[in-house]
């Protein structure tokens, strides 16, 4: 058993090659093998959003505050709120993040596939965002 005491662990800023705006994340677990299970929490500032990614097992993902968006390619962005929770099945492209008006922080659940969590792509445009 391993138990990591609250702030023994440091917050970081989010890689803008994934991430658009100011974006911070808190690790919760990174599994050791053979588990799988990775967690994070991720702080989304107000216009702040992932890139479009997939997962290759799927992700949950659970709403801790705020008001927030989730995308799918051709269609509009819902919305999403505290309280909510989200399953993205396998290798469903998709993107996630605050609204323009509200910051949101949610807790990001996903297993790793041969050491693999997400696949990144492309940034999400302005025209996709305020669909």
């Amino acid at each position: 058993m391993k138990i990591f005491k609250a702030g023994s662990r440091p917050q970081r800023k989010a890689s803008s090659d994934w991430f658009h705006g100011n974006v911070m994340q808190d690790p919760i677990i990174d599994a050791e093998d053979p588990a799988r299970v990775r967690t994070i929490k991720v702080s989304f500032e107000p216009k702040a959003r992932t890139a479009w990614h997939t997962h290759p097992l799927g992700q949950t993902l659970f709403v801790l505050s705020g008001v927030g968006l989730i995308g799918l390619r051709h269609e509009a962005p819902k919305i999403i709120k505290a309280g909510d929770s989200v399953w993205i099945p396998p290798e469903e492209e998709h993107w996630h993040g605050a609204t323009k008006d509200s910051s949101m922080e949610h807790v990001a659940i996903h297993e790793a596939l041969n050491g693999k969590v997400a696949d990144w792509l492309e940034q999400v445009l302005d025209e996709d965002y305020y669909l």
